[in-house]
């Protein structure tokens, strides 16, 4: 097989990303915006390149539910992850692999429990509960 047979495909594609790419800056250095004076002399300065004057502070007060979710979904995503790894060789593993998965599935199950249970999930303020003192 000759080697410009091998290497075609592969020239094409470079190509074809080398014009996608000329497309792209071209449009944008045509359609994007333009300052001028002082306005391009300020936004150039900070510490954001977008070249868009901030307005107000970039420090965000998040509640920590925020990150809880976000943790929880890396965790169970990357159960997913081996879900999904699982399935492909569901065949060859048999019964046993069935049960290493349903094991796996039963502590995802107990770990949701118990972060339902603990209020992990729950969003927004919480109401306190009051004792009646007698």
């Amino acid at each position: 097989m000759c080697s410009f047979c091998v290497l075609h495909p592969l020239m094409l594609y470079a190509i074809a990303i080398a014009v996608l790419l000329s497309v792209m800056l071209a449009l944008a250095s045509v359609t994007g915006n333009r300052r001028v004076g002082a306005a391009r002399g300020a936004s150039m300065n900070l510490p954001f390149e977008s070249g868009i004057l901030p307005v107000g502070s970039a420090h965000l007060r998040l509640p920590v539910q925020y990150y809880l979710i976000a943790v929880f979904f890396v965790i169970f995503d990357a159960e997913a992850v081996f879900l999904f790894s699982w399935a492909t060789v569901v065949r060859q593993a048999g019964w046993q692999g069935y049960a290493a998965v349903v094991l796996f599935l039963g502590f995802l199950v107990v770990a949701l429990a118990y972060l339902w249970r603990s209020g992990g999930l729950e969003w927004g303020p919480t109401q306190r509960l009051t004792r009646k003192v007698l």
